[in-house]
């Protein structure tokens, strides 16, 4: 029986499996299953096994996976974590979805951007700006409280700005957590890769402004849709994985 899982802690809260598992039905793959595994980045190496598909790895694992691996891919050595484990042969190949799932949250955003600001620095903004970077987008501010551009050279060649106002640009993303970014005021299309508690304040904001904008989950489903494909060397079946992390996410949706 074919298995995969979500590694990391806390793990509980999780949407890989509710994610995957709506794929497998969707496909009739009713011999795959897709847990969550409590995991510490110390535990990850002694935790895969092999009898598995492959893991998605979330924090604080997302180091460890690198690690662990016997392949890395050109994008996870280059963002410089993984969130992907795939089973090769008697190895395991580390990938990064992550940024495939801002691709595609960027993509459904529509924009066509060629300036671009990003809010924050840490991990999701490698996976940011390695999407943008893909989009063509060569003009990059990076909003942050210090200045980080030096660790982010490899993926782009940004400018720096402290958190405050955000300068004119075809697209914002932000990377903190909602109310993290509660009080800064955007005039552009938004990709805000938080989304819970919905809405983040962000996400309200461009809404109220009738700017353009998605939410995280946008890119929690895209991420696991390559992830899926991965695993199963099958196409994901998007409209039923879609369908069900936003049934989930937005209940009064369905009930309407």
């Amino acid at each position: 029986m074919p298995h995969a899982a979500v590694l990391g802690s806390p793990i509980a809260h999780s949407l890989s499996p509710l994610l995957h598992n709506a794929g497998y039905a969707a496909l009739g793959l009713d011999d795959w299953t897709y847990t969550a595994i409590e995991c510490t980045a110390e535990q990850l190496p002694t935790l895969i096994d092999p009898s598995f598909a492959g893991y998605s790895v979330t924090m604080p694992c997302k180091f460890a996976a690198l690690d662990a691996a016997t392949e890395v891919t050109d994008r996870a050595r280059e963002i410089g974590s993984a969130n992907t484990l795939v089973r090769r042969g008697n190895g395991w190949l580390a990938d990064n979805t992550d940024c495939l799932g801002v691709l595609g949250a960027l993509e459904e955003l529509d924009v066509a951007p060629r300036t671009a600001v990003v809010i924050g620095a840490g991990g999701t903004a490698r996976s940011v700006l390695w999407a943008l970077r893909e989009l063509g987008v060569s003009d990059v501010t990076v909003m942050n409280r210090s200045d980080r551009t030096k660790e982010l050279a490899g993926l782009a060649d940004a400018q720096w700005l402290p958190l405050g106002t955000i300068p004119d640009a075809d697209v914002v993303v932000s990377t903190l957590p909602g109310a993290a970014a509660a009080e800064l005021s955007i005039d552009a299309p938004l990709f805000d890769v938080s989304y819970s508690p919905w809405p983040p304040p962000l996400i309200a904001q461009a809404a109220s402004k009738n700017l353009p904008h998605v939410a995280g989950h946008v890119m929690l489903a895209h991420q696991a849709y390559a992830q899926f494909e991965l695993f199963t060397g099958q196409p994901a079946p998007r409209d039923a994985m879609r369908s069900a992390l936003e049934a989930r996410l937005f209940p009064a949706r369905e009930e309407a």
